[in-house]
C-alpha cells in the first residue's frame, strides 16, 4: 500500500475523526479546566448537564478534517470521518438519553 492509498482510507479518516475531538477537548480542558484534574473536570461538566454540549462542539471540528478531506479528494477518508462523526452523534444521543 503506497502512502497515497494509507493517506485516502477509511481507516485514516476514522482514526482522524475519533482523535481530533479528544485533542479539541483537551484544549477546551486546559481553557475552562481552572486547575481542575480531567476526571474533576468531566464529573463538573456531567454535573452541570453540559457534557452534551462540549462533546459536540469537539466533534464539531470532524467538519475541518472532513472538507480537507474532500478538498484534496481523499473520498474514502471522507467516509470514515462520516462514519465515526455518526458514531459521535450515537454517543451524545445516548447520553442525553441517560
Amino acid at each position: 500500500m503506497g502512502k497515497n492509498q494509507l493517506q485516502n482510507h477509511f481507516l485514516t479518516g476514522f482514526l482522524a475523526g475519533l482523535l481530533l475531538p479528544v485533542i479539541v477537548f483537551v484544549f477546551i480542558y486546559l481553557f475552562s479546566g481552572d486547575g481542575l484534574s480531567l476526571k474533576e473536570y468531566a464529573l463538573s461538566i456531567a454535573r452541570k448537564n453540559v457534557l452534551t454540549h462540549i462533546v459536540s462542539l469537539s466533534v464539531l471540528s470532524n467538519l475541518v478534517i472532513f472538507l480537507l478531506f474532500n478538498r484534496f479528494d481523499k473520498l474514502r477518508s471522507s467516509r470514515g470521518v462520516v462514519g465515526i462523526t455518526l458514531l459521535w452523534a450515537l454517543t451524545v444521543l445516548a447520553i442525553k438519553l441517560l
